[in-house]
């Protein structure tokens, strides 16, 4: 909870003033037993009926000055709970936007969604709880032995027996429960992520006619978060009984011990009364406490979970005082002796990338192919940093990218990913996520350019047509040109192109090729691809084989000195187009 605290000393302040008004508001709870009992002693035995009307009326204004202490202090309460839990999301977010691909595989895009949503909103419901409770309860149990010693000194072991009854089974429910509610948040992840999966794949689920056992799959996650629910539900079902047990027993020891003391003439009535009530604020006290106990032990592994995101270091280290780029930056891009594994990868796996040597040059097309896992994809994460090489190292005209700021890198790369993502909104501003700034001209010349205006200016709405989430409305084709097409507004002198031709048909890749030429000449290309077709006519290629490269020259070069190229075009040129 420590982390917790960091975000609520901003709200101090009004911590204070909730503070002060709840103790008015206790102060006035703790005082009107006494009047109650000057009313039975100096008003009802004696038939002195000004006392009545008096002490009566001085009840009614402090139990409304009690009311309105506890309406303010609840607005402060809830400001504060309310703030902490905002800034404690806006934070969480901020931390995951920087996080590289090693820490988000890390954690699982689903458990950060848990932790940014569920998890804070337990410890605001905590907070909402908390600050109240643990300021009113401590002051009502301390003001309220005070009073009642005052009142009585012989029934002090009913309370104090009470109160140590109720603290041990507060506790024993604490320790019962914790480990159930680390359990129950691991499982909502779970749930989480079995119904994020069905949900996103649910094409896939109906094309493979899997529904029963996907319903199986949820029905276990669900049934595992359930039953750990109910298990915590039942242990905490014990404990308001308990509770309540010892409130009747103590009003009946109270009752019958006060009774005999009375008989006695060593007690007056008011005060049994009083006594009766200050012991019934004590439980009162403990009940609040014990409520709120109910909470802290899930908000506890909620904070934890939140403090493991927001402690988390990430993989990418960035200079304090990163090197400049040049202001005539060319955008030559070199290789030199790269090597890289995930970090995750096991000692006895072999480098997904080895030995990885070339320069992309300005002006020029620098295609890459291989096969399947040949580390093709993992080239381009490297160039954006969102990995880091393992050995050797990564130069933009002349300066390793480990010594540059991201923003630098990222603001002159133009990246196109082999997954199309779109945003919800509109192509408008799907275009313009690349640069908000950018001019009319410039979005229809990126569109045009991308072979995306035609179909956008179909559309009755224009560049105004919405985007539905992921942009599951268009087709593969329509997302990748529109893909592409933001990278262009972007206007950067490097562009990188992740498989981002694959769902076009061959007139339409054909013609995107030729006006991308025409438009970003002078900007480096580094094109990832899996059709030969797509990368013939580029400047180099380089062609990865397990990791390492393979062969390195042009599709003619390469068509005489390099198998495996040579391999890859015969199962996709016909004997015509290998002849050439």
């Amino acid at each position: 909870m420590s982390k917790i605290f960091e975000y609520m000393k901003p709200y101090t302040g009004m911590i204070l003033c909730a503070a002060a008004l709840l103790f008015v508001e206790a102060y006035s709870a703790l005082i009107l037993p006494s009047y109650m009992a000057d009313i039975v002693n100096d008003g009802v035995l004696t038939g002195h009926v000004p006392v009545i009307w008096r002490n009566g009326a001085i009840m009614l204004l402090l139990t409304l000055l009690g009311v309105l202490m506890a309406l303010i202090a609840g607005y402060f309460t809830a400001k504060t709970a309310t703030g902490v839990s905002n800034d404690l999301r806006e934070a969480v977010f901020r931390k995951v936007l920087h996080f590289s691909n090693a820490e988000l595989n890390r954690f699982a895009v689903s458990s950060l969604i848990t932790r940014t949503t569920n998890d804070i909103t337990q410890i605001q419901s905590m907070l909402m709880m908390a600050i109240r409770q643990f300021i009113y309860a401590p002051i009502i149990a301390v003001g309220g032995i005070i009073r009642a010693l005052d009142r009585s000194t012989s029934m002090t072991w009913i309370v104090a027996l009470a109160t140590f009854v109720m603290v041990g089974a507060m506790l024993v429910m604490f320790f019962v429960a914790m480990p159930k509610f680390k359990m129950i948040q691991s499982l909502i992840d779970r749930l989480n992520l079995v119904s994020r999966e069905n949900l996103s794949g649910i094409l896939v689920v109906r094309a493979f006619s899997t529904q029963s056992f996907e319903k199986k799959r949820f029905a276990k996650a669900n049934k595992d978060l359930a039953e750990t629910n109910l298990f915590v539900d039942y242990a905490f079902s014990f404990l308001m009984p308990i509770i309540m047990l010892i409130l009747n027993l103590t009003t009946a020891l109270v009752v019958w011990v006060g009774a005999l003391q009375v008989s006695a003439f060593q007690a007056d009535i008011g005060d049994i009364f009083a006594f009766l009530q200050y012991a019934m604020l004590i439980i009162f006290a403990f009940l609040m406490v014990a409520i709120t106990f109910v909470m802290l032990p899930r908000a506890v592994v909620s904070a934890e979970r939140i403090k493991e995101v927001l402690e988390t270091k990430g993989s990418i280290k960035f200079k304090e005082n990163p090197t400049p780029l040049p202001k005539d930056f060319k955008g030559i891009v070199e290789f030199r002796n790269v090597s890289f594994r995930y970090p995750d990868a096991s000692e006895d796996e072999d480098n997904v990338l080895d030995g990885i040597s070339f320069t992309a040059r300005p002006g020029e097309t620098t295609a890459i192919i291989g096969a399947t896992g040949s580390g093709k994809t993992s080239i381009l994460r490297l160039m954006l940093r969102f990995f880091d090489v393992t050995g050797g190292a990564i130069f933009m005209d002349g300066i390793d990218i480990r010594e540059l700021h991201k923003q630098e890198i990222h603001g002159k790369i133009g990246y196109v990913p082999q997954k199309a993502q779109l945003f919800t909104g509109s192509i408008r501003s799907n275009l313009l996520y690349a640069d908000k700034d950018a001019s009319e001209d410039r979005i229809m010349d990126a569109a045009d350019t991308a072979q995306a205006a035609a179909f956008i200016e179909g559309k009755p709405e224009g560049y105004e047509s919405n985007v539905a989430q992921g942009g599951s409305n268009l087709s593969g084709g329509q997302r990748q040109r529109l893909s592409i097409a933001r990278a262009l507004v972007k206007g950067t002198p490097i562009y990188l192109f992740d498989d981002s031709f694959s769902a076009l048909d061959l007139k339409t890749d054909a013609l995107l090729r030729a006006a991308l030429k025409k438009k970003t000449g002078g900007s480096t290309m580094l094109v990832v691809a899996q059709r030969i077709s797509t990368i013939m006519d580029a400047d180099q290629i380089v062609v990865l084989d397990h990791g390492k490269i393979a062969g390195l020259g042009t599709h003619a070069e390469l068509m005489k000195t390099c198998d495996v190229y040579r391999e890859i075009a015969a199962s996709q040129l016909s004997e015509e187009e290998l002849s050439k």
